[in-house]
């Protein structure tokens, strides 16, 4: 008969199991109930919970004092120019909003909703923000750093939605009274140099046989103002996208302007006043992409080829081979990730150094792996994924999950986050460029020094155009993700 034998354990796992088989899983934690007062009548109830986490928006680092902080604004003649511009926490927040009312902007610093990133370590945390361990508070009026970070609540940016839909122009062949009328309220700024825009999407921006009422056309019958030729296009919007489009009145401007979106290097000429501001050239887009980047901020640089697909006809562009081969073209991308991934989606900053076209898309879809929402060109297999995985989010410093909740009396629009088949949110907000009327008489004449009457205007102008209805509300919808 075979007898089992005895192997004793260790007295070390034998406490250690021991222990742990007595162990009872822990209480609940319950907070001690207080006396709550409502209607007169006393009762006791759980204390409020505490503040919750803020989605919060993180705005550019300020800039070096090599480069203008605030391009289109006249530099005070009585500061010294060998010193820094004093700017405060305020005035650089206003600034980057200029869309917003500045009183929205006030209301948030005065209840202390305003966050910079603390370089010093050692600060200790706000009193119940233990997520923003470290941040701290920036009061108004504290003077901006080269390197500073604001981190600002998305509340900021919310509007309210007037019009549930965008009036677009109908296909007719000559434009009537209510079409002109429309892109005329579409006009943000006008001088006799240039003409600037708020493109809605939807609407073509270069006409031809089968498309009638494109934004040339419309300008043309409509923004002439006076002249013998109506403005021409400068640069070009896809048509699903919006946002600011530029326009000049005169061949001498019109000139200038194309080689400046060409090549930086056509427009420069003898002038440093000329050359400084050429440099400081900019667009800035926003986008709303499907996932998150890896890294929060970067820079593409990925060349870009077109292709015909198989029917011979549709074009496609595509990242360039490595070998160069195919014809390729330098594109160059600058992004910045603006807030936390929600629902799957992320705000994204983008900042094209070269004019390609669809650059932009092309580099999100394929070089950052994250296609823009309404996108399906080049995202369609994305977007199925997106609208199929259940997902859940998390605040990125307590790992609380963010819950949906709806605004109350928000009508969904159809084209937005929430809608089946949203549009393209891609949207041009911000452009800087020179001051063209500065350097240009009536008579056409072009001064690379400015003429002399106009010494006291700034040597840039910048533009900010509101997002369209559609990126308003997934704006609003995406920024009620809380806890």
């Amino acid at each position: 008969m075979l007898r089992r034998r005895y192997c004793p354990r260790p007295p070390a796992l034998l406490r250690a199991v021991r222990h742990l088989s007595r162990l009872a899983p822990p209480r609940p934690v319950t907070a001690e109930p207080v006396i709550r007062v409502s209607n007169n009548v006393a009762r006791l109830g759980e204390p409020k919970e505490g503040p919750k986490p803020r989605q919060l928006l993180s705005l550019p680092p300020f800039p070096s004092s090599h480069t203008n902080p605030l391009p289109g604004r006249k530099r005070d003649p009585a500061a010294d120019p060998s010193k820094p511009r004093r700017i405060t926490a305020i005035t650089w927040v206003k600034h980057y909003f200029a869309d917003i009312p500045p009183e929205v902007i006030q209301s948030h610093f005065r209840k202390g909703l305003v966050h910079v990133e603390s370089s010093n370590h050692g600060v200790p945390p706000d009193k119940g923000d233990h997520q923003m361990c470290q941040l701290k508070r920036v009061k108004h009026n504290d003077v901006m750093e080269v390197g500073m970070k604001i981190h600002i609540p998305v509340s900021v940016a919310e509007t309210k939605i007037t019009k549930r839909y965008d009036t677009i122009p109908t296909a007719t062949l000559h434009p009537n009274a209510d079409e002109i009328e429309y892109i005329r309220r579409l006009v943000i700024y006008k001088d006799s140099a240039i003409i600037v825009l708020n493109k809605p999407p939807k609407v073509p921006v270069k006409g031809n046989l089968p498309v009638h009422n494109s934004m040339d056309v419309l300008a043309a019958a409509a923004l002439s103002y006076g002249n013998e030729q109506g403005p021409k296009l400068v640069h070009r919007l896809d048509r699903e996208s919006s946002g600011l489009l530029l326009m000049g009145r005169t061949k001498e401007t019109f000139a200038r302007l194309h080689w400046l979106f060409a090549n930086i290097n056509l427009a420069k000429s003898s002038s440093q006043i000329w050359n400084d501001a050429c440099e400081a050239t900019m667009q800035r887009y926003w986008a709303l992409v499907i996932g998150c980047p890896k890294e929060r901020e970067g820079l593409i640089s990925a060349p870009l080829s077109k292709v015909l697909l198989n029917d011979g006809k549709t074009e496609r562009v595509i990242l360039a081979h490595p070998s160069g081969i195919d014809g390729s073209q330098e594109a160059v991308t600058e992004y910045r990730v603006m807030g936390p991934t929600i629902n799957g989606c992320s705000w994204v900053e983008l900042r094209p150094l070269t004019g390609r076209k669809h650059q932009l898309r092309v580099h999100c879809a394929e070089a950052l792996g994250t296609p823009i929402v309404g996108d399906y060109k080049y995202g369609w297999f994305m977007h199925q994924r997106w609208k199929q995985m259940p997902r859940v989010d998390y605040e990125p410093m307590t790992r609380s999950p963010y819950k949906l909740r709806r605004p109350e009396g928000l009508e969904v629009q159809k084209g937005s986050v929430l809608s089946k088949v949203p549009l393209l949110h891609l949207h041009c907000r911000e452009m800087v460029i020179p001051h063209f009327a500065k350097f240009l008489r009536s008579s056409g004449e072009w001064h690379d020094e400015g003429t002399p009457w106009t010494s006291d205007k700034p040597d840039l102008l910048r533009f900010v155009a509101p997002m369209p209805s559609h990126m308003k509300i997934s704006w609003n919808v995406m920024s009620s993700y809380l806890v």
